[in-house]
This record gives C-alpha cells, sequence and structure tokens, in this order.
C-alpha cells in the first residue's frame, strides 16, 4: 500500500487555491467538483502521490450527505483550516475490506466515488473507511483503488496537464503528526495498515515516512508537518494552518 494523497481542508476556494501556489513556482491546478458532497478541490501532484486542497462549495449539501471525510471536514472547519487525513492507495479494496473485518474492525463497506473535472471528464474510485467517531482524536487513514492502473491515470493526468515534468520530480518524503500517544498510534496503525515500524516513531510506507511525534499543547492530534523533496527553496510554506517544509 502507497501513500495516495494527503487531504488538506481549507477555506479558499481552489482557482485562489492553484494561484497562491503556482505563484510559488509549483504546478498546483483546479481539481474539479464532488457533486454529491458539496465540496471541490486542487491539487499537486508528486511523481506518486498528491496533495488536495479540499473546500465547501455548497455548505447545503456539504451539511447532508452522509460521507465521512465530508463529516470530518465539518468538525475541522469549525475552529480552522488545516490538515485532515492522509488517503492509503490500494489495487485489492475489497480484499482489503476482508482482511480488516476479519481483524474485528468495523468498516465503512466499500464506497463509490467521482469527481467532475474541469475539462468535463468524471473520474471514479472506490474508498473504504474505517468506522469511527469524528473528534480532535487522530483519525485513521482512509483507503483507495482507483479506476485505472497507475500508469494508465498519471498518463490521462498529464495529457489534461494537470501534470508536468516539474511534477515529478517532486516526492512526499514524510508526514509528520503530533499525537498524545504516539507509541499507541504506531501500534494501531501497524495493526490496522500492515505496515512495517522503521524506529520508535516512524512506520513507513514504499513511498513516505510516516513519523509520530509528542502533541506539546492543545487537545487535537492531526497531520501538521509535510516534508516534500525535490524543491530547493529553505523556507517552510504556512497555508491555511499547515507547514510544507522542501529539501533536494
Amino acid at each position: 500500500m502507497y501513500l495516495d494523497h494527503i487531504v488538506h481542508f481549507v477555506e479558499k476556494n481552489p482557482l485562489e487555491i492553484a494561484e497562491d501556489w503556482q505563484q510559488q513556482g509549483l504546478h498546483a491546478v483546479v481539481g474539479g467538483q464532488h457533486i454529491n458532497w458539496g465540496t471541490y478541490n486542487a491539487l499537486l501532484y508528486t511523481k506518486n502521490s498528491y496533495i488536495e486542497w479540499l473546500s465547501i462549495e455548497d455548505e447545503h449539501i456539504a451539511q447532508n450527505t452522509d460521507h465521512p471525510l465530508i463529516s470530518l471536514m465539518l468538525h475541522d472547519l469549525k475552529k480552522s483550516p488545516g490538515f485532515g487525513t492522509i488517503c492509503i492507495r490500494t489495487s485489492k479494496i475489497d480484499v482489503l475490506k476482508q482482511e480488516l473485518e476479519e481483524k474485528g474492525i468495523e468498516t465503512s463497506g466499500v464506497l463509490y466515488a467521482e469527481r467532475k473535472t474541469t475539462s468535463g471528464f468524471v473520474r471514479k474510485w472506490k474508498m473504504l473507511f474505517i468506522r469511527e467517531e469524528v473528534s480532535d482524536q487522530l483519525p485513521m487513514p482512509f483507503f483507495i483503488e482507483w479506476q485505472e492502473t497507475d500508469e494508465d491515470r498519471y498518463e490521462l493526468l498529464k495529457k489534461d496537464g494537470t501534470i508536468v515534468e516539474s511534477n515529478l520530480q517532486l516526492s512526499i518524503e514524510s508526514c509528520e503528526f503530533h499525537v498524545k500517544k504516539p507509541r499507541e498510534i504506531i501500534k494501531k496503525w501497524e495493526k490496522y495498515l500492515n505496515v512495517e515500524q522503521y524506529d520508535d516513531q516512524t512506520l513507513l510506507l514504499p513511498n513516505t515516512k510516516l513519523v509520530f511525534k509528542q502533541l506539546e499543547d492543545g487537545t487535537k492530534e492531526r497531520l501538521i508537518r509535510v516534508q516534500i523533496k525535490g524543491d530547493s527553496r529553505q523556507e517552510a510554506i504556512i497555508y491555511e494552518q499547515g507547514e510544507y517544509r522542501f529539501k533536494l
């Protein structure tokens, strides 16, 4: 399983977001609309994962949708924008659902989703969530299986201009979470995700590291910092309460 994307809940609209990041010299684009959720997004791709800035387009639809990610988004945005959660990519989501449930882990069942892009193309995928209360505790990652293979999906994204050569020079090197009990979270995620522990505070996915550090103040456990490799800038970018750091 791979890191598929990071979900950053934001208040700006996708056009503003894409323009903000383009001014920083990074090729972000308007993604499209999730008609049934009342949301829309902007995207920044790397060579094997991406960042999604997700915002509310239609408050009424969002408030009335029964979807775990939107419920988390509405909860978090009551206080402030910021990183919400991460998504893990799998090619066998139905098998994963069965494996989780055999461990006694309750799931949402496989959900079907789609997004209408700015070009009018409808991109489809399957999702799976672990059932849990929406709160300030760290949410579990959710899972995704795309309709296309990774190779075909990236070719389509290149053709429509979502991905250009500069995107392929980037990678998400690490995701840093601040939590009250790092060791407990690592053990839980290790069990649920079936991933390898790299060291006392790190889990290892094939394309990134998940780092868990002690929450020093406040009560909200969330992803705090993302490290992006392939960019030479020295200064971090603080954007909608999320911190992005860079390195070559």
